[in-house]
């Protein structure tokens, strides 16, 4: 099945990454954007979105926009302290629209690490 989905796991506190805020972008030749979907990461920690089932998905360049810092100011809103992650980009390549890309992320409010998973 083609498409892009997404996987946000709290390695912090172990968990989904409920609530967290994902925008992804097509990023076009000219460098401009195209959001071809956004939203929250739900209770398992997916993205739901069309673009999962390759609605509005091409070959080309990608970017996934993670609001890492923004979670974990609503986990801890007694936090004062800015988060050391703001929003963070990934950017990546379709190379075949035919294809799923899957891009699980593990974060914690330090540090983030993805592959392309399947």
């Amino acid at each position: 099945m083609p498409g892009i989905s997404v996987h946000v796991i709290d390695v912090a506190n172990g968990e989904p990454a409920r609530g967290m805020r994902v925008e992804m972008y097509e990023i076009r030749p000219d460098g401009s954007r195209r959001k071809v979907g956004e939203g929250t990461v739900g209770e398992n920690g997916s993205f739901d979105h069309p673009m999962t089932h390759g609605e509005g998905i091409t070959a080309g360049t990608y970017e996934a926009e993670l609001h890492v810092g923004g979670y974990y100011r609503a986990r801890s809103p007694s936090d004062a302290a800015p988060a050391f992650l703001d929003t963070v980009p990934f950017r990546f390549m379709v190379m075949d629209a035919g294809a799923h890309y899957h891009l699980p992320f593990k974060v914690s409010p330090w540090g983030l690490s993805v592959w392309r998973g399947r």
